[in-house]
């Protein structure tokens, strides 16, 4: 005759606090996609990575297991205490309760030289991938993000996604889609695809650091009058005169007929090269 059942353990999500949709949380629970995600990071079990995000810590107990140290940042307070006491033991884990765009990430990783992981808020995707773009960079970097911004990343010039964020991210960085993920293997699960994608930053960028801000704005203003030709981008976005475009475009060596979907990175940096020479004068 059988004894009585062991009582069930209680799942561990039963300890989680509420989710907060002001903060766009949706955490990944497929085993099998954060096994992707972290081995998607060069580990060797010596290197520092910064996780962004981890939530419930699904994918931080894996990058703890294949990482010499892991810093996760967390804005949530409830989830960065869990993580605290979870982790407390662990000499080679941190846990700080931080909002990341506040934050020095080299700082908090305490080196140049670490990688960065997370699945990063749908609503401020962008803002968080130019904020790790700051130098010091991250040797390399993988995020978990909506579908739309990954296929936008990573577009090559001419494609109907390539835009100002394509370009903005490929002038300092080499982007790749790597897999898509979908809805389901979250909780709660978003209302769209979702997808991982590797940035990987390029050691002889397009942009040096004095000029991010300015080549940013630059495309953001080109892609904004994405349909017109060059050369009156130039007079529009840079007000330039139609002397002072065909001159610029010239010196760059771009054609004046052409339009900014059609323009590399490397096009880009060099045509804001020439407007800044076009208006220093003779």
């Amino acid at each position: 005759m059988h004894g009585p059942r062991p009582p069930r353990r209680p799942r561990r999500t039963a300890a989680f606090p509420p989710t907060l949709k002001r903060l766009g949380q949706h955490f990944l629970t497929d085993r099998k996609i954060l096994a992707r995600i972290a081995e998607a990071l060069p580990l060797s079990g010596s290197e520092t990575v910064l996780e962004i995000g981890p939530g419930r810590g699904a994918l931080t107990d894996l990058l703890v297991e294949r990482a010499g140290r892991v810093v996760a940042v967390e804005i949530d307070r409830a989830l960065a205490a869990i993580l605290r006491e979870r982790y407390a033991r662990r000499a080679s884990v941190a846990i700080v309760e931080a909002d990341v765009l506040s934050a020095d990430l080299a700082v908090l990783a305490g080196s140049d030289d670490f990688l960065v992981a997370g699945n990063v808020p749908y609503y401020i995707t962008t803002p968080i991938l130019f904020h790790a773009l700051r130098p010091p960079r991250p040797r390399q970097a993988v995020y978990l993000v909506q579908l739309e911004v990954a296929e936008r990343i990573a577009s090559p010039p001419g494609s109907k996604t390539y835009g100002a964020l394509s370009v903005n991210v490929q002038a300092l960085a080499h982007a790749e889609l790597l897999f898509r993920v979908p809805a389901g293997a979250f909780s709660p699960p978003p209302k769209v695809e979702s997808a991982v994608v590797r940035i990987t930053p390029r050691q002889a960028p397009d942009v040096s650091p004095p000029d991010e801000e300015r080549f940013r704005s630059f495309v953001q203003a080109a892609f904004a009058l994405r349909r017109k030709q060059m050369r009156r981008v130039l007079r529009t976005a840079a007000d330039l005169t139609a002397e002072g475009a065909e001159a610029a475009l010239a010196a760059a060596g771009v054609d004046p007929d052409t339009r900014p979907e059609t323009l590399s990175p490397g096009d880009f940096a060099r045509t804001l090269a020439a407007i800044r020479t076009v208006r220093a004068g003779p």
